[in-house]
Parts: structure tokens; sequence; C-alpha cells
């Protein structure tokens, strides 16, 4: 039977990672219309949604250090504050601070979902990756309503300014919840000790690197869809609320994927198959969607959204599943994300300078694919049932 504390604990995760997607999710389907009002280029509009995704990159492995530091509550409060704040100052008529609100957002969203998967190995171990499947869905939920209702808002509240603001409400609402219901400090929990390997130790680890950058490949065309998906298939004959909820729609098939890909991971040796799959699906959604003939658009987008769903979840349970505790699940953690998202932050960037460029759907099309292509590589070797261990002092690869 599922204690109270558990149920509290699952609730409290799944309002935080509701919050970890709006931010950027709700900005694609906006981006044609905030480059008319604010005279973006197409590359100013990369730097836009790259931003997000480089800050959440850079500010991941402070994470561990500052939940080590003022506790792992604290530093959540704090990353919501911070959300909260950043959505509000995007929108303020001032030149630059749509994009110190959107690097404050991004920086939240960095420390918030670092924080996370550590919580849940030291609150529920034995269903560490399980849950893990749950808090990505919540992940998937925002990113889908923020695709999704961003032009509705705009229309229901009169401009684009009041819709991306709009989201600081969901963030404000669920900082008041979690500083009301968070678990206790707990003082023998490892992150809060100080860590007994040295980041260059995991680093010398080729597990660590196999994770970073299965993380980061998938994360890159997580985002690429999540800053251009709209463009492009607006680019293709698409309106733009449409293309809006062609991407909320794929979002939202999310959740299954997200959901039931660590359930049937586990029946399985290890998680390579289920990887295997998941990419697949992405690479087949992204053609019928980019590729193929418009009335591809639905199966594409139900193909892409259990792809790119199940491979996230799937990405994030590997950061319980490598580590044989808590501690090293906030250090792989913080070092997988921070590297990963750095590395993702290079994909919608470089969408934006190839549109600049010239580059057609269908090309950067064929980038994707080919991206998909290294992404199978490292999953098949972060797939193995492998685990980092440093119960004898030094850091060690397990065979399990």
């Amino acid at each position: 039977m599922v204690s109270r504390h558990a149920c509290r604990f699952i609730v409290l995760m799944f309002m935080v990672g509701l919050n970890l997607r709006p931010a950027m999710s709700s900005v694609a389907p906006l981006l044609n219309r905030l480059q008319e009002n604010a005279g973006l280029s197409a590359s100013a509009a990369g730097v836009l949604t790259t931003l997000p995704v480089l800050f959440l990159g850079l500010t991941a492995p402070l994470a561990p250090m500052i939940g080590r530091r003022i506790g792992s509550e604290r530093a959540l409060s704090a990353a919501l504050l911070l959300l909260a704040t950043g959505l509000w100052v995007r929108v303020l008529p001032f030149p630059g601070l749509l994009y110190v609100g959107t690097a404050m957002a991004g920086s939240a969203i960095g420390l918030a979902g670092t924080l996370l998967p550590a919580l849940v190995k030291r609150e529920l171990p034995a269903n560490a990756d399980l849950l893990t499947g749950l808090y990505t869905m919540a992940l998937c939920l925002g990113g889908a309503l923020g695709a999704g209702l961003s032009v509705p808002f705009m229309q229901w509240l009169g401009d684009w300014q009041a819709s991306l603001v709009s989201w600081a409400l969901l963030a404000l609402t669920t900082l008041i919840v979690w500083m009301r219901y968070a678990p206790a400090p707990n003082n023998a929990s490892v992150l809060q000790r100080p860590a007994a390997q040295p980041l260059s130790a995991l680093l010398m680890q080729p597990l660590t690197w196999q994770v970073m950058l299965f993380m980061g490949i998938q994360s890159s065309m997580a985002y690429i869809v999540f800053g251009w998906l709209p463009t492009l298939l607006i680019a293709r004959g698409y309106t733009e609320a449409t293309a809006g909820w062609t991407m909320a729609v794929s979002i939202m098939c999310q959740l299954i994927s997200a959901l039931s890909a660590p359930w049937f991971a586990r029946l399985y040796r290890d998680q390579r198959p289920a990887l295997l799959l998941v990419l697949l699906c992405t690479a087949l959604g992204l053609v019928f969607l980019l590729a193929a003939p418009l009335g591809w658009r639905w199966p594409g987008a139900v193909l892409l959204g259990l792809g790119q769903g199940g491979s996230f979840s799937l990405a994030l349970s590997l950061l319980v599943l490598r580590t044989a505790n808590e501690r090293l699940a906030g250090q792989l953690s913080g070092l997988v994300q921070g590297g990963g998202y750095t590395l993702a932050a290079l994909g919608p960037f470089g969408v934006g300078l190839l549109l600049q460029a010239g580059a057609s759907t269908q090309h950067i099309a064929w980038l994707l694919l080919g991206l998909i292509g290294i992404c199978c590589g490292f999953a098949l070797l972060a797939g193995r049932q492998r685990q980092l261990d440093d119960h004898n002092g030094q850091l060690q690869v397990h065979h399990r």
C-alpha cells in the first residue's frame, strides 16, 4: 500500500514537472509573431529558442552543490521562484529582457530538473525508474499545454506577452504548494554530504559519457521540435493554430510513452530494445511530418510523440538505473544534464542558421534522421545493464 508521504511526494513531483516545459514550448507557436513584432531574424529566433536549453545545461551541474549547501528542498523552491520571475521578465517592454528572462527560465529549469531525480532516488528508491516515467509524463503534459494553449491564450488575452506571462501563475502556485508540503530535509541524505567522489572520477568513466551523449542528442532533437516544428509546418502550408495543435498532439502522445517506456524496458534484460524502439518511432514521425504528404501529419504527430516521450523518459531513468545510490544519482544527473543540454542547445540554434541560409524542411528532416542514427549507437552502449558504484570508496562500474 502506498503511504500518505509517498502519495504527497508523487503529487508534488508531478506539479513541479508540469512547470518545466511550458517556458519553452509556449514560444514555438508564437515564434512567427515574435519575429514580426520584435523584428527577430531567423538566427535571432534561433538564439531565443537556444537560450533556455543552453542555460539549462550550464546550471544543471550546479544543482547538487546548491542542494548540499542549502538543502534540496530549499533549492527547488528557489528554482521555482526564479522560473516565475524569468517568465515575467521576458515580456517586459525593454530591449534585451526577452532574452534575459528566457535565460533565467532556462536556469531555473536546469536546477529543478536536476534536483528532482535525486530526490526521487532518496524518497522512493525501490521504484525510482517508474516514478521517473511519471515525472516525465508531467514534463510532457506541461509541454503539450504550453504548445496547445499559447495561440488560444493570445487570442483570449489580447497579445502574445500576456499569453507567455500567464505561465508564471502556474509556477507561483506550485511554489506555494511545494513550500507548504515539501518533504522534510533528510540530514542523513547523501545529497547533503560532501561528495565522496570528485566529478573528474565520473568523467573518466565511459558510462558517464555514453549516458550524457545519448541524453544530449535525444534532447537536441526534442528542443528542435519545441523550437521549430510549428515554423517548419507553417512553411509546409499549415495555419498557425493548426501547427501549434499538431505539436500539442505530438506532445500529448508523449504522455503515453513517458509513463509506459520504463515498464516496457523492464520486460527485457536491459534497456537497449526499448531505446531502439522509441528512436525508430521518432524517426518515422519526423519523416511523416517533414517529408511525407500532408495527409500523414496525424500518424506522424503520434509516432513522433511516442518516440520522443519514451526516449526522454528512458534517458532520465538511466540516471537512476546507472547509479547505486542517491548521491551518485545527483552527481550523474548534474553532469549528464549539464553536458547533455549544453550539447542539445546547438540543435535549435543550428536549425535557425540553416533556415536563414535557405535550408528546406527536407534538409532539416535529413539532419534529424542523421542525429537519430548516431543516437542509436549511444543507446546500444548506455542501455547495457551496468551501474556506477563507490561503496568501497573507489568509483567502479559493476555489471548487473
